[in-house]
């Protein structure tokens, strides 16, 4: 591909480009020295799960390794201890770094559904950060001032609503910095509220005699409400590892307005692609219910197969299409002692939660195969539950429950 036909491939899904020239020439620059950008874009594990929300930068990192480029997935084991201070209201409360560590294997084993493991390098930012000490920290400090760092929006928010804001806050958007000068980045890529922290890597790597950083920028991805950003703690979030029938469900929960959006930042589609279905929608010759099916089945394509992807819509199809499923059901909380469980005895649960009368009923109907879990049909004693599944919609004959784990 030529310079300009990667920058078109490139560009979809970018909120912006620091700058666009340089990005031309160091693809250009690159393809004349014959090795390939080093891209890098950084994920803190503060929690154990990837959702889609995460997938748009991680997409934007696969479609560099697809013109030949490495990507590099840093995890943050240092900076998640720090915490990202980004879009907080507050401090936020620290892990310790066994749970970092955990989280991260996570992260390593989830990733590689959308990467070439070929053309990564997963590297943990404290192989240098922890080197630093106390000197090589005082060294990195030196590189800003207190009035640059409360340029950020959420510092300056703080600062102005007399809300606290801890030392070691500082610390991230610097140590941030230093990676790319460790990394020896080409790019970097972000969500836009990055932009702060990707502007101070490229000073620092010139203050340390390389090339400037190219910093790249992808839109915040809106969760299911359609408002707010996607998030775990909101409930509004798809998981990359749930269940392919749950994953296909929610997909087909957004609107239709943001089905093209998800389109855009969640699969390899060409804008013109995009562009081409929205038109046959509103001019009736394709369906957006068809369309919402077919984001529906490339998303669980993705992360489950194809046959996951059948599953997920055949299961959709049979429970809510062909109203297998009642639009009203009871909502109830999973009982606290099953809590953290990875795998749930189901007669306790279906018990438990009002369904069954006792655990003999429950063991009848498992046996009479009139117990479904999530739209499957379940006979089994014991369920194993999804990492990142939200909820368990049950059916235990007749009676129907939607229960929140």
């Amino acid at each position: 591909m030529t310079v300009d036909e990667q920058l078109d491939y490139l560009r979809k899904g970018c909120a912006e480009i620091i700058s666009e020239d340089e990005l031309r020439e160091r693809l250009a620059l690159r393809a004349v020295q014959g090795r390939p950008l080093r891209v890098k874009a950084g994920f803190d594990p503060t929690a154990p799960d990837l959702h889609l929300g995460h997938t748009v930068l991680i997409r934007k990192m696969k479609h560099f390794q697809d013109l030949g480029h490495t990507a590099i997935f840093l995890i943050g084991d240092v900076t998640g201890l720090i915490g990202d201070p980004t879009g907080r209201n507050s401090t936020r409360p620290p892990m310790t770094r066994e749970q970092i560590l955990e989280n991260a294997e996570t992260y390593k084993r989830q990733v590689f559904k959308i990467l070439d493991r070929d053309r990564t390098e997963i590297r943990f930012n404290g192989e240098w950060l922890l080197e630093l000490g106390t000197v090589g920290m005082i060294r990195l400090c030196a590189n800003a001032t207190i009035a640059q760092l409360l340029e950020r929006d959420d510092f300056t928010r703080r600062y102005r609503q007399g809300k606290p804001i801890s030392l070691h806050e500082f610390l991230y958007p610097l140590t941030q910095a230093q990676d790319s000068v460790a990394l020896e980045a080409d790019v970097e890529l972000g969500g836009t509220d990055q932009t702060f922290n990707l502007l101070l890597g490229r000073e620092l790597q010139a203050s340390n005699g390389q090339l400037r950083q190219i910093a790249m920028t992808v839109p915040i991805l809106e969760g299911l409400d359609g408002k707010q950003k996607m998030s775990k703690s909101l409930g509004n979030y798809i998981g990359i590892c749930e269940p392919p029938e749950v994953m296909y469900r929610k997909v087909m929960q957004i609107s239709d307005d943001l089905m093209y959006r998800y389109y855009e930042l969640l699969t390899d589609l060409s804008l013109a692609e995009i562009e081409r279905m929205r038109k046959d929608a509103e001019t009736g010759a394709a369906h957006p219910m068809k369309l919402k099916h077919d984001l529906a089945r490339r998303i669980c394509t993705d992360f489950h197969g194809p046959e996951g992807a059948a599953k997920g819509g055949n299961v959709f199809r049979r429970v809510v299409q062909n109203k297998e499923v009642p639009a009203e059901m009871p909502e109830l909380d999973l009982p606290p002692e099953m809590r953290g469980q990875t795998v749930i005895r189901i007669d306790k649960l279906l018990r438990s939660v009002g369904l069954a009368r006792s655990g003999a009923e429950a063991n009848r109907k498992l046996r009479a195969n009139a117990v479904s879990v999530n739209g499957v049909k379940h006979r089994e004693m014991s369920y194993d539950v999804p990492s990142e599944a939200s909820e368990l919609v049950l059916r235990f004959g007749k009676k129907w429950a939607r229960v929140r784990l």
